[in-house]
């Protein structure tokens, strides 16, 4: 017997990408929540100055749970059923991965975590050349 599919939440690629432009928003404002304190000058005069919160994946899935619905099915398209949805993922997808590089090189977010997160390494190459200890001569 095959499994019914899963009631889709948004009937049109466009209102998936309006959720995700409010899934932006709501970030901005998110970043007046987090604070970092800076202490400037000799009286150490209090500084405060909102963080700029990274979109994530999981910040966008948690968004929609709480707003419309589960959307993970969405990306994972199995079965293609969401077939029609796949350029608005991709889309959503490279803005994700392209705000936490940028944010990453321009030091607005950690680059360690960025680069783990965004499957970016340093790759160091070692050659080893062995050296005879007595060399023909």
């Amino acid at each position: 017997m095959k499994k019914p599919h899963p009631t889709r939440i948004f009937k049109e690629p466009e209102e998936l990408f309006n959720a995700w432009i409010e899934y932006k928003e709501h970030v901005k404002q998110e970043s007046f929540k987090w604070i970092k304190v800076h202490f400037v000058g000799k009286d150490g005069e209090r500084v405060e100055e909102p963080q700029k919160v990274p979109l994530t994946m999981e910040g966008f899935e948690i968004f929609c749970y709480d707003n419309y619905g589960t959307v993970k099915h969405y990306f994972d398209n199995k079965q293609g059923y969401y077939e029609v949805f796949g350029v608005i993922c991709s889309r959503i997808k490279q803005e994700i991965r392209q705000d936490q590089i940028t944010g990453g090189l321009l030091g607005f977010y950690n680059p360690s975590i960025t680069q783990r997160l965004n499957g970016l390494k340093d790759q160091v190459e070692n050659t080893i050349i062995e050296q005879p200890l007595f060399p023909d001569e």
